[in-house]
């Protein structure tokens, strides 16, 4: 039985047109929204029209296999403007088919990355226009957004500079939009008598749409007369064609799709960022933490592309505005024609057939049940990471749904992030009216109204100064692709490979060109073809690699035939195909990240095919994709296929290119030049040796407090001195190895093979099977090859030649058992809040006496202050970094140099309550507890550490494993652990994260501790829990609740 949907009461011949606020209509269907519930309906202009609040409904509604959008009300008069535009198109409208395949590559990651530089600079143009007037100046937020804005989308997508900040008045286009907005919203509500004697506001609005109309003329007319070689929207519109059908976009359409950017790509994100600043303001501590990061990411330098996708807390910030005051503040579905009616929603709701349904985010975005029961708070941690993830699914849509969601997304988000990480770099912000009450205006969209606020230039910085910097050293990524594209001369290609892609945005297109071009250097003809034209045309016996993205969980345009048919093809006819997938996702679409890669490869499984590697894939989200793809084919597809592949030649101009970096380029490792600032012993010269490192990083490099600092080592010169002695070769001794050797080492060049050894190989990995087989060829007599086999030891394969001199083994042999040199990772032990270009580590220098020195310790160890070395940022796991929230207790557990990341977690407490104006009282509590040999020869960081807990920063706690009586008999950290249950039990119980960092063997007796706390606070709630229910429920709070960084 259907539940009535409320109504209010209504007027005759009215309906509820007296129930909306002309000027604030939203507003007013909210409160209705609080009055009657998650769904109810009104009257207007004798038509029935739905609302729903609740996240549940929305969820419903966004189903595109019931629903599709409506184009009704206000966007039906939004027509007489931009008529069959992308928004306002009615659904199944054939223009908006061909011009959302024809447009959407414009705003795909290759798109939105080549804008950044024009979007760069009209953000500055704001930042140096509010530099320029000082602190005592009063700025009109709104109007200064939308002149950035308005200016972005105009130069970035259609190569127009409007300039409006060189103006005191706003551009025409602006005003004209204002009022057709304006006005289009009003005549819903307007009966016929009305527009009878309103024709001054009929007589207006056509001008308003003549105005805009003569922009966008303005616009295509110059494009024209003056054409660029320019992949930007507008030559989009005017040159492309769709890629399903081939046809290109009328003139007409063109016009209104013109009006419609230019209308859509500036309107909501002014908003946005107007309302981002409002909320910031009211909220100290917020803001405090966004600016924080942008000091910790950035620094002081120019804001690049590269430090879009690692501002988490800014897009936080950015998520939460949108909760609360979504920009466009509803969208409406109808049901499709073909679901058979009457519609149910809620498992109550009856809805007709032909009804619009209007999401209303305001109030969804208030949802208690999806959002908590604090939603009035503006809280960005609610939309960081993995809170975001965790959100229910469609709760947060104010992008719109599906197909018809906004195309300009990744426009405007890159847009907004770049803009506040200017503007929170380099100034103060406050309201000029500490007493300002939020008003909305509104259009179809909303605004703040009135808000005013100023801007002071931090410390340090002046107008002049400031200027030089936004202009000075910003990077872009032409000297990445030109040292890419120089490293091969490409070889005569011999060998079939068939590279496929799915790609709507051009993104995975790209990237298979991009293949395909390093695959003629490894001696591959490749050709490059849609997954749609592989339909039925799957060759065998050759490389065929899948490259493809998920769009709302559906396949690309040109690739959903492909998919279709793969579900039903005969397995018969994959059984001789061999295939590598990578698949490219975005993490704000939970539910359906990478499921068509995943799709298409458990297809293939399925059917026989054979794959030729694990599945690669990439988050466009985090702006790294095209590292992850030149990752995933460097490492693991061209490894995969070197049976067939020739290595490519390396280019003569790259030396002197890549100078001091050749090795690494050869290597392969992405690393950079630092600085060691300095190196000092931690403990006793009686006890291991314990050090601690420091460095001056390059500006490109940002990390947080928890990640890790990945160096690449240099190789001992005693050990370096026992393989020339082993070999008989002197220490001057050349070697040249000759093109076509499978090798990270150059060749064609003379280099000195001590140079080779110390630099380019692994000298102490253990000797692999393979290297067995290798050495017994070379044994001489069957006992030794005997001897040869029944190794057990972990030996290095000169360890095994020093034992067995007899072994007559060719040094080129020798040379070629042995693997890259490779990078080592230690967790750093600083944090960026302290100073950004520095980073420390810890580490234990392993010398075991028994002709194995670790190969990096010991080179860290032998750096003096001043020496260069290599290295780079790894991030770690994202459970592993500090709450954002200073009210959630820590727990810290380590053993030995496990103790660094804690380091930057105690150091960067220690800042920020001395930085927020806070007691130490004010942040939860944290216990850090240390575990090492003894309290006076190898308590590392001890007066440090003993400093910070006076200062009520952290509580410290020791386990002596050879003087357990001073430690209240504990041995190790986890001893001490149980010790301290009823503590532990107490925070953990208040919600406390813990982090655990040591040996594996720390780890156990961690998770054996937990289990035993769990046993005892069941039982003394009387329940019963056994030791294995005790493991259980420790591990499911893996990730969650705590993070552990083991190592041996």
């Amino acid at each position: 039985m259907s539940t009535p949907i409320p109504q209010p009461p209504t007027v005759p011949f009215l309906g509820n047109v007296l129930d909306i606020d002309p000027k604030n209509s939203m507003q007013s269907l909210v409160h209705m929204g609080e009055k009657y519930g998650p769904i109810f309906k009104l009257t207007i202009s004798g038509r029935d029209r739905f609302f729903v609040t609740s996240a549940d409904l929305l969820n419903e509604l966004c189903d595109e296999t019931r629903f599709c959008k409506a184009i009704s009300g206000a966007l039906k008069e939004v027509r007489n403007g931009v008529g069959d535009g992308l928004f306002t198109a009615y659904h199944g409208e054939h223009n908006w088919e061909v011009a959302h395949r024809t447009l959407v590559p414009a705003f795909g990651t290759i798109g939105i990355r080549d804008m950044y530089d024009e979007m760069y600079d009209i953000a500055t143009q704001l930042i140096a226009k509010w530099a320029r007037i000082g602190p005592e100046e009063q700025i009109n937020v709104t109007d200064d957004f939308t002149r950035l804005t308005l200016d972005s989308i105009a130069l970035c997508a259609m190569g127009k500079r409007f300039n409006s900040f060189y103006s005191e008045k706003m551009h025409p286009f602006v005003d004209a939009m204002v009022g057709f907005l304006l006005e289009s919203g009003r005549r819903v509500s307007r009966t016929r008598i009305e527009s009878l004697f309103n024709r001054s506001v009929e007589t207006k609005y056509q001008q308003d749409i003549a105005t805009m109309k003569s922009v966008a003329e303005e616009v295509i007319a110059h494009r024209r007369a003056n054409p660029v070689d320019k992949k930007d929207l507008l030559n989009a519109m005017l040159f492309g064609k769709d890629p399903k059908t081939g046809e290109r976009l009328s003139d007409e359409n063109i016009m209104n799709n013109m009006i419609t950017f230019l209308i859509a790509g500036h309107e909501t994100t002014s908003g946005l960022l107007s309302f981002t600043c409002y909320y910031l303001i009211k909220n100290p501590d917020a803001l405090s933490k966004a600016q924080q990061e942008v000091d910790t990411v950035v620094g002081k330098g120019p804001v690049t592309y590269q430090h879009m996708s690692k501002l988490p807390y800014i897009e936080a910030a950015l998520r939460e505005t949108l909760r609360l005051r979504p920009t466009a503040p509803a969208f409406a579905v109808q049901p499709l024609e073909n679901v058979p009616g009457p519609v149910v929603i809620g498992g109550e709701y009856f809805i007709p057939q032909d009804a619009s349904i209007v999401a209303l985010l305001p109030a969804i975005g208030r949802d208690p049940k999806a959002f908590g029961a604090d939603v009035d708070e503006y809280r960005p941690e609610r939309m960081y990471g993995e809170n975001f993830a965790k959100l229910p699914q469609n709760a947060w849509k104010p992008f719109g749904n599906g197909a018809r969601g906004c195309i300009g997304r990744p426009f405007a988000w890159q847009e907004a992030i770049l803009t506040l990480a200017l503007l929170l770099q380099n100034f103060n912000i406050r309201a000029d009216n500490p007493g300002y009450q939020l008003q909305i205006k509104q259009t179809l969209t909303i605004k703040p109204d009135n808000f005013f606020m100023r801007a002071s230039l931090r410390e340090g910085i002046d107008p002049l100064q400031l200027e030089r910097k936004m202009y000075a050293g910003l990077e872009t990524d032409d000297v990445h692709h030109k040292q890419k594209t120089g490293l091969t001369k490409h070889a005569d290609p011999t060998k079939p490979m068939l590279i496929l892609y799915g790609s709507n945005s051009g993104t995975c297109e790209g990237l298979a060109q991009n293949l395909a071009s390093n695959a003629e250097g490894r001696g591959f003809a490749a050709s490059v073809k849609t997954l749609d034209a592989a339909v039925d045309r799957l060759p065998v016996k050759q490389p065929i690699v899948i490259i493809t993205a998920s769009y709302e969980g559906n396949p690309p345009d040109n690739a959903a035939v492909f998919v279709e048919w793969l579900k039903a093809v005969d397995p018969n006819k994959m059984k001789d195909v061999t295939f590598a997938v990578f698949g490219c996702g975005h993490h704000d679409w939970v539910a359906t990240f990478q499921k068509v890669p995943k799709l298409i490869e458990s297809e293939l499984l399925s059917k026989g095919a054979s794959p030729l590697i694990a599945r690669g894939e990439s988050d466009v989200g985090g702006g790294n994709v095209f590292d992850d793809f030149d990752s995933w084919q460097d490492e693991k597809l061209w490894l995969a296929l070197s049976a067939e592949s020739e290595p490519a030649e390396v280019s003569e101009g790259l030396e002197m290119e890549l100078s001091t970096t050749a090795r690494a380029s050869h290597l392969r490792h992405n690393v950079q030049e630092a600085m060691v600032l300095a190196n000092e012993r931690l403990t006793n010269p009686d006890t291991p040796e314990k050090r601690h490192t420091e460095f001056r990083l390059p500006t490109s490099l940002t990390y947080e407090a928890g990640d890790y600092l990945a160096l690449l080592p240099v190789n001992n010169i005693a050990t370096i001195s026992r393989v020339l002695r082993r070999f008989g070769l002197p220490w001057d001794a050349m070697m040249t190895l000759r093109k076509g050797a499978h090798t990270t080492i150059p060749t064609e060049m003379a280099l000195a093979v001590t140079a080779v050894l110390g630099a380019y190989v692994e000298l102490n990995s253990p000797a692999t099977r393979k290297n067995i087989l290798t050495l017994r060829k070379y044994a001489g007599d069957d006992e030794l090859a005997e001897k040869l086999a029944s190794i057990t030891e972990q030996l290095s394969v000169l360890q095994i030649l020093e034992n067995y001199p007899g072994l007559s083994l060719p040094f080129s042999v020798y040379l070629s058992m042995l693997t890259p040199m490779r990078i080592r990772q230690y967790s750093i032990s600083s944090t960026p809040f302290e100073d950004p270009t520095k980073a420390s580590i810890v580490y234990s220098v392993v010398d075991s006496g028994a002709g194995h020195l670790g190969v990096a310790t010991n080179y860290l160890k032998s750096l003096q202050p001043g020496s260069t070395v290599q290295l780079t940022i790894k991030r770690s796991h994202a459970s592993f970094h500090l709450p954002r929230d200073r009210t959630t207790p820590i727990i810290m557990v380590c053993a030995g140099t496990g103790l660094a990341p804690f380091i930057g977690f105690v150091q960067e407490r220690a800042i920020r309550i001395a930085t927020s104006g806070a007691k130490s009282e004010d942040f939860a509590e944290a216990i850090l507890i240390v575990g090492c040999r003894y309290p006076d020869k190898d308590r590392i960081y001890g007066e440090q550490l003993a400093k910070w807990e006076a200062e009520g920063v952290v509580k410290v706690l020791y386990a002596y494993s050879r003087s357990p009586e001073m430690s209240d008999g504990c041995k190790y950290a986890q001893d001490r652990l149980w010790h301290e249950r009823e503590t532990i039990t107490r925070l953990f119980d208040a919600g406390a994260r813990a982090y655990i960092c040591g040996s594996s063997s720390l780890g156990k007796g961690v998770a054996d501790a937990a289990a035993r706390m769990a046993i005892d606070g069941a039982r003394k709630k009387g329940k019963e829990y056994s030791y294995e229910q005790g493991l259980q429920w420790w591990e499911h709070l893996r990730g969650e609740r705590y993070a552990v960084d083991v190592f041996d």
